[in-house]
């Protein structure tokens, strides 16, 4: 058979290119350093003979690319006094390789009624959300995080202190700045050979870089006791004698704004007297007093005490209990 009779007795009956990945693919994105590989295939008759003949296999390293958010995980403002405060963030690698980020923590925010001083800047080392001095690791100098995972995010602590003469309701932010140690740039940015495995590491839409702001508020919560006492003596008087019942008024003003926290009022049954057992009383409310049925509890031996918990600026308590002179 001659070569031209041969050919057009060849048939090629399909074509087929076969891709493989090396390995897995992220929800978000095939790794960094993930080989891409591509044969193609073809099969034909040759007489009597299907064949197949494959071409040669291309392969395509995918490349690292730099993403990164960073979130303040504060619910709002938070209250803030002279001294120290906590401001927290999360970081996220949204690129599809492992990455380390360069922090800045920028007190200087325009805007600001005060500026705070930058203390320290710590990971979330135990991963519990509160920083726990100690414990959560401080970095130092540059402020380089752990190398995260694709899609791997941190809580990272910004300890700052509240300067002396600040004025209640004043308010201010902190900015924490997140950036690529590989590189930050304009989105497609290349960074030739330093991805993972010696491939590129290319930029993404956040140009690798992140920022964003915790605020505080500054509430300068006061409070004041005013414990005044009335007298009604067994004749319908007002004489202090045996048998008289004395009524204590405690009256607790929480001035300023902000609040105070774990706020419990407590008083001694005074020498010379009883407590006239179920007289205590909260905003005109009857406590028992049992411990753990409610806010109070009161005996002769411990006197008084109502846990008033977390109290708001701008609010006024009263609390009252009765004792009888012996």
């Amino acid at each position: 058979m001659d070569t031209q009779t041969l050919t057009k007795s060849l048939f090629v009956t399909s074509v087929v290119a076969v891709f493989t990945i090396s390995t897995p693919a992220l929800a978000d994105g095939v790794s960094a350093g993930t080989l891409i590989e591509n044969t193609a295939s073809a099969t034909y008759d040759d007489g009597d003979t299907t064949r197949t003949v494959d071409s040669n296999t291309v392969t395509v390293r995918v490349d690292e690319l730099l993403d990164v958010t960073t979130t303040s995980l504060d619910s709002g403002p938070i209250g803030a006094q002279p001294g120290e405060v906590v401001l927290t963030y999360e970081i996220t690698n949204k690129g599809n390789g492992p990455e380390a980020y360069l922090l800045t923590a920028n007190p200087t925010v325009a805007g600001n009624d005060f500026d705070t001083a930058i203390v320290a800047v710590a990971i979330d080392t135990n991963g519990n959300g509160t920083y726990d001095p100690g414990v959560d690791e401080i970095l130092t100098a540059p402020l380089i995080t752990p190398e995260l995972a694709a899609e791997e995010a941190i809580t990272v602590f910004v300890i700052a202190t509240v300067p002396d003469g600040v004025i209640d309701g004043q308010a201010s932010e902190v900015e924490l700045l997140a950036e690529a140690v590989t590189g930050t740039g304009a989105p497609g940015t290349t960074f030739a050979g330093q991805g993972v495995d010696g491939g590129d590491a290319i930029v993404g839409s956040t140009g690798a870089s992140a920022s964003a702001s915790g605020s505080m508020i500054v509430g300068i919560a006061t409070v004041d006791l005013d414990k005044s006492v009335s007298l009604l003596d067994p004749f319908g008087g007002t004489g202090a004698v045996p048998g008289t019942v004395a009524t204590f008024t405690i009256t607790a003003t929480v001035s300023g704004s902000g609040s105070v926290d774990n706020f419990v009022v407590t008083d001694a049954i005074p020498a010379g007297t009883t407590y006239a057992a179920g007289t205590l009383a909260l905003d005109g409310a009857g406590l028992t007093d049992a411990s753990g049925d409610d806010a109070g509890e009161a005996s002769d031996a411990d006197g008084i005490s109502v846990d008033l918990g977390t109290v708001a600026a701008g609010s006024v308590h009263e609390i009252t209990f009765d004792v009888t002179i012996d």
